[in-house]
């Protein structure tokens, strides 16, 4: 009995160890080209890439070196020319674009430069939308608490163009957020605000990372930016250079 409690255990140490440090999104040889012309533009090359879960990554580089092509890859919401990118055990390079919006919806959040919201929708419902179209049937509230764990309980019922650019990027935020995914891939998400505005967000972005333990891949051309997170990779000539 003692010999056999013996193997078990470091068996089942074992078991959990390695489910505990698989990545929750793994990007393997995944590339990226175009046909234009009669010719093919090479954009990626061969990138692999892992991050962790909890665990936050920084994808740097000059302006159109294919940051937000590569988020895009990575996020499914498009497809590599070849490669593989699994997002919590998921192959979701085999997936139809209907399987990977689903995913998306139950595991992703985004934050965009330029916001993203739906003009015709106050704050409130722009932040309950994706709950709604989950199914989840405390929309309302969870989207109050979101807005105000970002500042924005007194703004609710204002359309987007009532709010300043940084309320704006809050309201995303509280978006993103309200679900409760797994990761969040944030692309140049103070891009279009002032310096000041544009740290407010950023304190608030990790800030809310950390006390939901969201994984989080940002896109940045900001390298003092790119330095609050554990891990950064550089984009050059299609490569990522850890």
């Amino acid at each position: 009995m003692f010999l056999h409690n013996q193997q078990s255990t470091p068996n089942n140490s074992h078991s959990q160890i390695c489910q505990a440090e698989r990545p929750l999104l793994e990007a393997i040889n995944l590339c990226k080209d175009i046909n234009s012309n009669n010719e093919t533009l090479v954009i990626l090359t061969e990138l692999n890439l892992k991050c962790m879960t909890n665990e936050t990554i920084a994808i740097v580089g000059v302006s159109g070196s294919g940051k937000s092509t590569l988020l895009s890859l990575l996020a499914g919401l498009d497809v590599p020319s070849s490669g593989k990118v699994f997002i919590d055990n998921h192959d979701i390079t085999l997936l139809d674009e209907d399987a990977r919006a689903k995913l998306r919806g139950e595991k992703m959040g985004f934050v965009f430069q330029s916001f993203l919201l739906l003009p015709t929708l106050n704050a409130l419902d722009n932040v309950k939308l994706p709950l709604q179209l989950a199914g989840n049937h405390n929309a309302e509230n969870i989207a109050k608490d979101a807005l105000s764990k970002v500042g924005l309980s007194h703004r609710l019922t204002h359309l987007p163009k009532q709010l300043s650019g940084g309320e704006q990027q809050r309201v995303a935020i509280a978006r993103a957020f309200a679900p409760q995914p797994q990761i969040l891939f944030a692309d140049e998400p103070t891009g279009n605000l002032d310096a000041a505005t544009g740290q407010t967000i950023i304190e608030l972005l990790f800030e809310l990372n950390a006390n939901t333990g969201t994984a989080l891949v940002l896109v940045t051309h900001d390298e003092k930016l790119a330095m609050r997170c554990q891990r950064i990779f550089k984009l050059e000539q299609g490569r990522l250079i850890p």
